[in-house]
């Protein structure tokens, strides 16, 4: 089956702000085409399979899906929220924040009481910075809309110039205490010189309120997309590259894909990098000022991934995450790490099946890395569709890396190289191939204190008939990627009409 050749709307690429824009758009009767590049629909929701064991890309965990919060709101107005199998995490440390230099684990608690309470065991001098700490989070979400469902400007004017580092040490100078409340900032790539508050804020605030992982995968929040988009008349491509918008007289006419297919469209959303975006349109079709403000934006770090396989029996489940470091400073720094020093910290991960909670199936293990690491293999390209070997050398540098990061999983879990059946491993170029991310970034682009406006994109463009979609727009995760979906379609229906259309399907279910 290929796609007709008109549309209302045209989605490029089908990762969670793609699809959610989709959604609401068939909702509301548009008819609505999704074309992807890859084998997999999802984006960061991708997972593959090795060994019969299902490991995520990039969702190890979603928070805020408790009954009512916000998460909740936008999932069940989507009409997947009943359909999600999810196991919660554990209520008294659902991350937990350790040093290699320092014998305690210092958990994170769901819920902001059990979170004061949890850390004022390790912290009983601190209790005022703690509580502090607390409501600064809270009030800083509350100024952004439409995390709660409030119509509004979908960023907050005034919460910029707060840094994190330095708001964390006008609150305490117990340096431990410091790092071990921004000991989770591999969420967002948290930069010691460069990142606000209101990242950290509306990253850690999701999984305070409430935090569970996906039995099987995320990829099931795909499919459970697909099927809502599918019952409202829409469709969806896979194999189906975009590699021009052909765009004349002011408007994006066409997408061309690399089979040949050419789709036209009333309106088109970009579910893609913007940089990327404006190479498919041609820059000469925007003015000049815009594109070099996209093409100096920093993007985020990328990572490399260490995906174990689990004999069976051998490792128990951790119902928690682990983000270790080698110093507290590490904290600030790890993405500035040396050859001799990778890698700074890891975030450690359980996959998890459903009705076994015993023995653990998978791990994965995650750490920065630079993209020049891998850039002598920059001109290759692989995937499961266009399948393109890079190499031994590569293979040997892969290798390398991850019998250095077993090696530190030792010093914390001493019996886990015994219990490794196989392990994989994926670089930078793994996810600029798989994802469309420049040069492999993990989170779209840098959020920076010291050129807070930069980095923000509108959803509109001067060509009025193309919108972008996705974690470029203001913020990255599953929450901030399903409100960008929020923010897109706003301009095409209306943020009133949509937000009273969200709110509404909640409180018929009550």
């Amino acid at each position: 089956m290929k796609p007709k050749s008109h549309y209302d709307i045209v989605i490029i690429g089908s990762g969670l702000g793609g699809l959610v824009s989709a959604i609401i758009m068939a909702k509301e009767g548009y008819n609505v085409c999704v074309l992807e590049k890859n084998q997999q629909f999802g984006g960061n929701l991708q997972t593959f399979s090795r060994n019969k064991s299902i490991f995520d890309t990039g969702v190890h965990y979603i928070g805020s899906l408790g009954k009512g919060e916000n998460l909740y709101q936008y999932f069940n107005y989507l009409g997947i929220m009943d359909g999600l199998s999810l196991k919660k995490m554990d209520e008294d440390g659902f991350d937990i924040i350790s040093f290699d230099d320092d014998e305690n684990a210092y958990p994170y608690a769901q819920g902001f009481n059990n979170f004061k309470a949890q850390l004022k065991t390790y912290f009983p001098d601190e209790s005022e910075a703690i509580n502090t700490y607390c409501e600064q989070i809270q009030e800083t979400c509350n100024a952004f809309p439409l995390y709660r469902l409030k119509p509004g400007r979908p960023y907050a004017d005034g919460v910029f110039k707060l840094q994190i580092k330095s708001f964390l040490e006008s609150i305490t100078n117990n340096k431990r205490l410091q790092a071990v409340l921004a000991g989770s900032n591999f969420l967002y790539a948290g930069d010691g010189y460069k990142t606000p508050f209101y990242v950290h804020s509306l990253s850690v605030n999701s999984y305070i309120q409430s935090a569970y992982r996906c039995i099987n995968g995320g990829s099931q929040i795909t499919k459970l997309l697909i099927r809502q988009l599918k019952k409202y008349g829409g469709e969806v491509y896979k194999h189906h590259e975009v590699e021009n918008l052909i765009c004349a007289d002011g408007l994006i006419k066409a997408a061309v894909c690399t089979n040949r297919n050419k789709i036209e469209g009333n309106t088109f959303i970009s579910n893609i990098e913007p940089k990327i975006t404006l190479n498919l349109v041609g820059k000469e079709h925007f003015r000049k000022s815009y594109t070099n403000r996209i093409e100096g934006i920093e993007s985020t770090i990328s990572a490399f991934s260490l995906y174990i396989v689990l004999k069976p029996d051998c490792f128990k489940y951790i119902n928690k995450n682990y983000y270790h470091f080698k110093t507290q400073d590490a904290v600030w720094n790890a993405q500035h790490y040396t050859q001799e020093t990778w890698p700074e910290s890891y975030m450690l991960s359980m996959g998890i099946k459903k009705d076994n909670n015993i023995y653990g199936d998978n791990i994965t293990i995650m750490t920065y890395m630079r993209y020049e690491e891998v850039e002598p293999w920059a001109d290759t390209f692989n995937t499961v569709a266009h399948k393109n070997e890079r190499g031994q050398t590569y293979e040997a540098f892969k290798k390398e890396k991850a019998e250095i990061i077993i090696d530190e999983l030792e010093k914390k879990f001493p019996n886990i190289r015994n219990c490794i059946a196989e392990y994989y491993t994926s670089s930078p170029l793994s996810y600029r191939d798989y994802i469309a991310t420049n040069r492999g970034s993990m989170y779209g682009y840098t959020k920076d204190v010291n050129k807070s406006m930069q980095s923000f994109i509108s959803p509109k463009t001067k060509i009025n008939n193309l919108l972008f979609t996705g974690q470029s727009l203001n913020m990255h995760g599953i929450l901030g990627v399903t409100i960008s979906g929020v923010v897109t379609c706003s301009e095409l229906l209306g943020q009133d009409y949509l937000l009273d259309k969200i709110i509404a399907a909640n409180q018929t279910e009550n």
